[in-house]
């Protein structure tokens, strides 16, 4: 066997930081689809008691989102750790130009729930709960405050989506092969259900 076939034959370490960091990636992304369908809809619906179920599962869908952002800051660090104390980037202009975004994505990750527990904690005190389980309030119940929370929430949450677009745009090659490997994978299953 060639050196060039080892090199190939050798399979990544499914328990590594990276394989780690790309899990809580997709987590994440399926927390926020959730949260921004979920969202939109529910805040279209009258005032009934599905849609105060609805907002108590997406408040808690955006409480897992914060622990799942600690879970992937912790492992970036530690990828991050790993890659560059070996060697530094080349910090060219599209480096930087990941850089940016992706830190702008991270502050907005943080920034949309935490302006929703205010829009929540300003509202009502006890008004975020994990599930059934509640939370203590990071904020002060000011009924003054309300709307300044709702906008803040809908405002961050509408441009953290824009970043997430511009975020796609520029993976574009990625989310081609991720929707080729999904289409393929659902023909295989429907074959599979037809045999």
């Amino acid at each position: 066997m060639s050196s060039l076939e080892k090199v190939t034959a050798k399979k990544p370490r499914l328990n590594s930081a990276f394989q780690r960091l790309m899990s809580a990636h997709w987590w994440m992304a399926s927390c926020y689809l959730v949260l921004f369908v979920g969202g939109t809809f529910m805040a279209r619906l009258p005032r009934t008691p599905v849609r105060g179920l609805l907002y108590d599962f997406h408040k808690s869908i955006g409480v897992l989102t914060m622990a799942l952002l600690t879970w992937r800051i912790l492992t970036l660090i530690q990828v991050m750790r790993k890659k560059y104390t070996k060697r530094l980037p080349k910090f060219s202009p599209q480096w930087w130009k990941n850089f940016a975004l992706h830190t702008l994505m991270y502050v907005f990750m943080w920034a949309v729930p935490i302006a929703g527990f205010f829009f929540s904690n300003s509202f009502r005190s006890n008004n975020v709960k994990f599930f059934g389980l509640p939370l203590p309030d990071l904020f002060p119940q000011n009924d003054a405050m309300v709307e300044v929370g709702r906008s803040l929430h809908f405002w961050l949450a509408y441009t953290f989506l824009s970043f997430i677009a511009l975020h796609l745009i520029f993976q574009w090659k990625v989310v081609k092969a991720n929707w080729r490997r999904l289409t393929g994978f659902l023909k295989s299953k429907k074959t599979t259900k037809e045999t």
